[in-house]
């Protein structure tokens, strides 16, 4: 025998893996929410001038229910078919350091003194990841600003898509 064996203590516990429990789900091991958000209000965030409308209307409700706040930025993906016009289309994600931009930006906004905040990064569909997010908090409200502008009348707003397929109120803030 090379070396010793130090025996455990009798009071520490072994995790030992049970073969007949169900494996967890992928969104359950994604990563543990911080309890102090829970049931609060998501709001998407990119510093446009309507989201910073969500923003501030989102703080007000925040902190008229006394939750916190969760700030989201999607980051951005692009199709490649806009470059190889293949089919069907596949998503690449471009680098996207707005979100650190927009973190400095926050953390020095003096209006979010008044409402705990984080600020989430996703990369992907909008709607999907606000309504991801909103899910994995337990969210009571998810808060966004309209669409102007020909984009969003030809493709859809945000707005107007995550308003149809939500599992919780959406605010539309024009």
């Amino acid at each position: 025998m090379a070396g010793h064996e130090i025996p455990e203590p009798a009071d520490r516990k072994r995790q030992v893996a049970d073969p007949l429990a169900t494996p967890r789900a992928a969104e359950e091991t994604r990563h543990a929410c911080d309890p102090a958000f829970r049931h609060g209000v998501v709001v998407g965030f990119d510093g446009s001038t309507s989201s910073e409308r969500a923003l501030a209307y989102a703080i007000g409700m925040a902190h008229r229910s006394g939750s916190g706040l969760i700030i989201v930025h999607v980051a951005n993906r692009l199709p490649t078919t806009v470059w190889a016009g293949c089919e069907p289309p596949v998503f690449v994600d471009v680098p996207d350091h707005r979100t650190e931009v927009l973190g400095l930006e926050l953390a020095c906004a003096e209006y979010l003194s008044e409402v705990p905040w984080i600020l989430v990064e996703r990369g992907g569909d909008i709607c999907h990841e606000l309504e991801e997010v909103g899910r994995e908090y337990s969210a009571d409200a998810i808060v966004v600003g309209s669409t102007h502008g020909l984009v969003g009348r030809i493709f859809g707003s945000v707005a107007g898509r995550l308003a149809r397929r939500a599992q919780r109120p959406v605010v539309v803030i024009p």
